[in-house]
């Protein structure tokens, strides 16, 4: 598992002509990646991305996870299925539709045809995710609120919210590896150049006839560190919400 992380970093510190062969290490790779991508601006559309398609997603899937869990209605069991049939559905088999229907929004020349496109896609788990983990909540402990005069939105926001930190974390976190790492929504969805994530912007630099390896593994380097460092920082939370109600 981490041979490619030592193959990203060796390579990185090579001129091309190292990488095909000649001796010793430089740090020509990264000088021509500074003028090849503008990497601060790119790093900057990625977290504005992540960061607005997360917060949609948190806040979608923790308000309908609730709904689902504790506040059964008569189609409630209807929806929950729709909900998990939606993880079924493959990007690929809707990327024209939604492509046309952000087009037609006039949403491709900025960061919201993206946004919603990546909101869209991790809804469904993320709010089959929060249901689960909202059921393991004792109906005793919400019922004790609503008899001491809590309505169900102050339930909601004071009771269940903040004991659903473990799969808030865990849902910020596997949403951001996707949306940072995700190629396809952001190449189509970003027709602005200078709105391209980090991802596209290396897609972009290796789609020539010739290819500077040391140059794109330096780039990749750079994308691959935040995700990691994300990962490592909430690895506790992301392993307790994602077993949480495994007991039963």
């Amino acid at each position: 598992m981490l041979y490619p992380f030592i193959f990203m970093i060796g390579t990185s510190f090579k001129s091309n002509a190292q990488y095909l062969g000649a001796a010793g290490h430089s740090l020509a790779s990264w000088q021509k990646l500074a003028g090849a991508l503008p990497i601060g601006r790119q790093l900057f559309n990625s977290t504005l991305v992540c960061a607005g398609s997360i917060f949609i997603i948190l806040t979608v899937s923790s308000m309908a996870g609730f709904a689902l869990a504790k506040l059964r209605f008569r189609t409630s069991s209807f929806v929950f299925l729709a909900i998990v049939g939606a993880m079924l559905i493959p990007l690929q088999s809707i990327i024209i539709p939604a492509y046309i229907n952000i087009s037609k929004l006039h949403l491709l020349t900025n960061y919201w045809g993206a946004i919603i496109v990546y909101a869209a896609l991790g809804t469904p788990f993320a709010t089959f995710l929060m249901t689960s983990y909202f059921r393991g909540i004792p109906e005793e402990l919400i019922e004790a609120a609503v008899v001491d005069g809590l309505h169900y939105r102050g339930v909601f926001f004071r009771i269940a919210l903040p004991l659903a930190v473990p799969a808030l974390v865990t849902v910020l976190v596997l949403q951001f590896i996707q949306i940072w790492d995700d190629l396809l929504v952001g190449l189509l969805f970003l027709q602005n150049p200078d709105d391209r994530t980090i991802t596209v912007g290396l897609g972009a630099l290796s789609a020539g006839r010739t290819t500077d390896i040391p140059v794109l593994m330096a780039g990749s380097l750079v994308s691959a560190i935040p995700a990691i460092i994300v990962y490592l920082i909430f690895q506790r939370q992301l392993v307790n919400g994602l077993t949480a109600g495994i007991g039963k």
